[in-house]
């Protein structure tokens, strides 16, 4: 059974922390610097590198990040989010597990940077053509796109109905609807492009360099005008909104009789 002691709660609450880092450092460099942008998730990377005490910052990422990664795949493993097990529910659970994979790949990512062996901008690249070696392996890629489109479908319909807002103290600001709103639906843009590059690459013979990561997907959408400056907006504010998830977002505990989750009140 899951550790579910006051250490995890915390090291989830460092993993809502580290995203917040991330998605307001990748917004704030999509609207301020576009060749930085270009460089896709290398180039956020090495933004927070170059910030003072950066590579701490990044050494806190690689910890969060990783914490987060391993929380969202409590989903699909245990239902830790209480999800359910219908088509619905199952539905929530693998776009919690195409997150899991997104979050611990920009963890690893972020590992690169902080031990000074990042930059290299081909990992994923790499980690992708030796899933494509495998018999398989076109297939794998594919499913995990669907995965992502799955996951931006349910972005978008947290961002329109606001249901994230049950598993939010509700000590939180005011405003965290409207963060939250607007973040989630930029990233559901943003999960739809890595969803699509993943299809191509598995299905449709596209080749690995098709893959886009979190950063590459927002600088494919630089030259889409007001699409390209909402999206990169909306995943500042979903930074802010990450900020307050750190401090307010309802941890699950596990229940006493095995994999039932417990929300706090």
């Amino acid at each position: 059974m899951i550790d579910k002691s006051e250490k995890f709660n915390w090291l989830v609450r460092v993993g809502y922390f580290s995203r917040a880092i991330l998605y307001s450092v990748l917004g704030l460099v999509a609207l301020t610097n576009s060749s930085q942008i270009a460089e896709g998730t290398d180039g956020i990377f090495r933004a927070i590198e170059d910030y003072p005490a950066g590579v701490a910052i990044l050494w806190i990422m690689v910890v969060g990040l990783t914490a987060y990664a391993l929380f969202r795949f409590c989903s699909p493993l245990f239902d830790i989010e209480n999800s359910g097990s219908d088509a619905k529910g199952w539905g929530k659970r693998i776009g919690h597990a195409g997150s899991g994979v997104a979050h611990l790949a920009l963890a690893y990512s972020a590992y690169q940077f902080a031990t000074s062996t990042g930059g290299s901008g081909n990992g994923t690249e790499q980690a992708a053509s030796g899933i494509l070696s495998f018999e398989f392996g076109g297939v794998i890629l594919g499913l995990l796109g669907v995965a992502f489109f799955v996951a931006a479908f349910h972005q978008a319909k947290k961002g329109v109905t606001g249901e994230f807002m049950h598993r939010i103290s509700g000590q939180a600001p005011d405003a965290t609807r409207w963060l939250g709103g607007a973040g989630y639906l930029a990233r559901g843009v943003v999960y739809l492009v890595i969803g699509w590059s993943l299809v191509q690459a598995g299905f449709m013979s596209g080749g690995a360099d098709q893959i886009r990561t979190l950063g590459d997907a927002v600088a494919s959408l630089a030259g889409e005008g007001f699409v390209f400056t909402l999206t990169a907006l909306g995943l500042m504010l979903f930074g802010l909104f990450s900020l307050v998830l750190a401090r307010y977002r309802i941890i699950p505990d596990m229940g006493a009789h095995g994999k039932v989750p417990a929300f706090r009140a």
